[in-house]
C-alpha cells in the first residue's frame, strides 16, 4: 500500500518511536494524527512536521495533528480516531504508546503493588488494544485500495511490543507479561481483519534509543548497546520508522510479530 495520500493514526507520537514514525510517514506523504499525553510536546512537534510541508507537489495538503489523550480512554482516542477521519481515509494506525515501570515481585519494599503491575498492563495492552479497535471501526468502512502487485487493502494496524515478550528480564514481570499479550494477539486480530482487508503487524524492538533511555548514564547506555550482537550499539527511532514504512508497503506481511533487536537475546538481567 502506498503511505501518500493516506492518514495515519500514531500513538506516543511526541517522542521516541512514535515522533520517528510520524516523520517518516508524513514525509511520504501522508497526514498524522498524533497521540500522546497532555503534557507532551505533541502540540510543538505538530507544528514542527507542517512547517516542512512542501509549498507543491505531491506532498501538497497533507497535514500534522497533535490530540491530547491517554490511550486507555476510550472516549479521548475516539476524538483522535475522529480527527484522523475528518483528514481522510484512514489506513495506517501504528502504537508506540507505552510504560516500562520495573518491580521485582519481591523487591527491597516488600511484595510488588497490584497497582504497579495494572497500570503496566492497562496502558501496554488495554491502550493497544482500544486503539486499534476504535481505529479498525473506521478503516473498515474506508474504500479498499489497489496495492502495487495487485489485490485490494483496507489498511494496516502495526503494533509495539518488545523483545522482553520472548527474553523478559528480572524486575520485568508486568512488562513482559504486556508485550507478550500485544504480540500473541497480532495473529487472531489478523486472522479476523483479514475478511476486512486489514493487516496486523507487531514489531518487537531490542533496545532503542527513546527518551526512557536517554535518562541512563552515557556509560551505560554504551554498555548496553555493546551487548548487541551487530550492529554493537543502540537501535535508532529511524530504524524502527523504517521497518513501520516496509511493512506498509508490503502487502504479504501479516499476522506476525517482527523482532528488531540486532540479534540480541537478553539475559537474566
Amino acid at each position: 500500500m502506498d503511505v501518500l495520500g493516506t492518514v495515519a493514526l500514531i500513538t506516543g507520537g511526541a517522542s521516541g518511536l512514535g515522533a520517528a514514525t510520524a516523520k517518516r510517514l508524513f514525509d511520504a506523504g501522508a497526514s498524522v494524527v498524533l497521540i500522546d499525553l497532555p503534557a507532551s510536546a505533541g502540540a510543538a512537534y505538530a507544528a514542527e512536521l507542517n512547517g516542512t510541508a512542501s509549498s507543491g507537489g505531491t506532498t501538497a495538503g497533507r497535514a500534522a495533528v497533535f490530540v491530547p489523550a491517554d490511550v486507555t480512554n476510550e472516549a479521548e482516542v475516539q476524538a483522535a480516531v475522529d480527527t484522523a477521519v475528518a483528514l481522510g481515509s484512514l489506513r495506517i494506525v501504528v502504537n508506540c504508546a507505552g510504560v516500562a515501570t520495573p518491580g521485582k515481585v519481591l523487591g527491597r519494599d516488600g511484595v510488588l503493588p497490584l497497582d504497579t503491575f495494572n497500570r503496566v498492563i492497562q496502558v501496554n495492552l488495554i491502550g493497544t488494544f482500544n486503539v486499534l479497535r476504535l481505529a479498525a471501526a473506521a478503516m473498515v468502512s474506508t474504500e479498499p485500495v489497489s496495492t502495487e502487485l495487485g489485490g485490494p487493502e483496507r489498511g494496516v494496524i502495526i503494533n509495539t511490543a518488545s523483545v522482553a515478550a520472548f527474553d523478559g528480564q528480572i524486575g520485568q514481570p508486568a512488562y513482559a507479561a504486556s508485550k507478550g499479550a500485544v504480540a500473541a494477539m497480532t495473529l487472531p486480530l489478523a486472522r479476523e481483519l483479514a475478511r476486512s482487508l486489514v493487516r496486523v503487524v507487531t514489531i518487537a524492538p531490542g533496545i532503542f534509543e527513546t527518551p526512557m533511555m536517554a535518562t541512563l548514564p552515557q556509560d551505560a547506555q554504551d554498555s548496553l548497546g555493546r551487548q548487541v550482537p551487530h550492529p554493537s550499539r543502540l537501535g535508532r527511532p529511524a530504524e524502527y520508522a523504517s521497518l513501520v514504512a516496509h511493512i506498509v508497503e508490503n502487502a504479504m506481511i501479516n499476522g506476525e510479530t517482527i523482532r528488531l533487536d540486532g540479534a540480541i537475546r537478553m539475559g537474566p538481567k
